[in-house]
């Protein structure tokens, strides 16, 4: 059973369909939408200010999703891939958005709609992600712009992936 935790009269809500693996951790003020998963290891902590997720967000295995006390909530929307090992922390991530394994965006930035954050970039803080961009490095910056193929190849397809892994884990 994970670790699903009430802190200073705040508890998480889910949404329908949703999938919690075992030893993930969420505490606090989290707000899920429909059908998101949460995978192994990974934590979510609404300990010091709020996160809010949209529809079909996947954390996957041992990401973190943190805020900072009184200066930066989470914000994440719909359609949204966190990969493995990534660390989200007090930021606001728009629509259809992949962030890659080990990526790290930090308080105060802003990742629009339809981008990708590559595998082992770092967003320092303040960072804008303008929309349809690819961002790697570290520091990260734009290397690419998002196309029609890469979005459907990428951003849609481990979203509708990852419900139907988790899927496999509800029966």
């Amino acid at each position: 059973m994970a670790l699903i935790k009430k802190v200073n009269g705040k508890e998480p809500i889910f949404g329908k369909d949703c999938f919690i693996a075992e030893n993930a951790t969420i505490v606090g003020d989290v707000v899920m939408g429909d059908q998101c998963s949460i995978w192994f290891n990974a934590v979510i902590r609404g300990d010091v200010h709020y996160i809010k997720m949209g529809n079909k967000v996947n954390v996957q295995d041992g990401a973190v999703i943190h805020c900072t006390y009184l200066k930066a909530p989470t914000n994440i929307g719909n359609n949204v891939s966190i990969g493995h090992r990534a660390i989200v922390h007090g930021c606001t991530i728009h629509d259809n958005v992949l962030i890659g394994m080990g990526a790290i965006v930090m308080d105060n930035c802003m990742v629009e709609s339809n981008s990708i954050i590559a595998a082992g970039a770092v967003l320092l803080e303040g960072s804008h992600v303008e929309s349809g961009s690819i961002y790697a490095g570290v520091p990260a910056k734009k290397v690419k712009t998002v196309s029609k193929e890469l979005f459907e190849r990428e951003i849609q397809r481990i979203a509708n992936n990852y419900i139907m892994y988790s899927g496999w884990f509800k029966d």
